[in-house]
């Protein structure tokens, strides 16, 4: 039994986040904040690396950790199984939350938005960049449906090794991307005694507001 989670802590003292040194931008300020994470974070740390949470015809929640795999000015995009148990949810109620914690740097971001397809074109180009190791296993994996064993998933493999076997994999009419259009990121700094920075962007009308909120 863990005795001492109640002494568990950290105080952090690496930077700090003015507004004077925030772009009234959001997309600016995560581009800066995700090339140092970058350089920065050490492996096995994936600076990519995000929970992301949804919910479900009931209301409860769900999160999980996924990779993003592009940024632009629309917004965040990855990529997973149109069936799986996320893309249930998301069919239901096209909003999520995503988060980014670079551990190294004593920072976070969350983000919050409505999600849409990216285009067809889109998932069919980065699934063709994919090692033929994951092509191959988007097509194999029943994504979030019950399996026996791993004895089966090895065998759905199998069977799609045989099926490609002669010509490569094309992208799965089950498979593609997601992206998040953000109404709303807050970049969190960690600071000293937990008295933290926080500066929340929300979308209006005119553009990005910007508030400082208590930690």
């Amino acid at each position: 039994m863990i005795k001492s989670l109640a002494d568990m802590r950290r105080d952090y003292t690496r930077d700090g986040l003015s507004e004077a040194n925030a772009p009234q931008d959001p997309f600016v300020l995560f581009h800066q904040w995700f090339e140092q994470a970058v350089q920065t974070e050490q492996a096995p740390v994936e600076p990519n690396a995000m929970s992301f949470a949804t919910v479900d015809e009931q209301g409860r929640p769900h999160c999980r950790v996924l990779l993003l795999k592009a940024l632009d000015e629309r917004g965040f995009t990855f990529f997973t199984n149109y069936d799986s148990a996320k893309g249930a949810q998301l069919a239901h109620s096209p909003f999520a939350a995503m988060t980014f914690f670079w551990p190294a740097l004593e920072r976070q971001v969350r983000i919050e938005g409505r999600v849409e397809k990216v285009s067809a074109e889109e998932s069919d180009a980065y699934f063709h960049v994919r090692p033929l190791g994951s092509r191959l296993g988007a097509w194999a994996s029943p994504q979030s449906q019950v399996i026996r064993d791993r004895a089966e998933l090895e065998r759905l493999l199998a069977e799609t090794e045989q099926r490609f076997l002669d010509k490569a994999p094309h992208c799965p009419p089950h498979w593609g991307g997601y992206r998040l259009l953000p109404e709303r990121m807050e970049f969190w700094q960690g600071r000293a005694s937990r008295l933290h920075d926080r500066l929340d962007y929300r979308l209006e009308a005119g553009g990005w507001d910007r508030q400082r909120l208590a930690p």
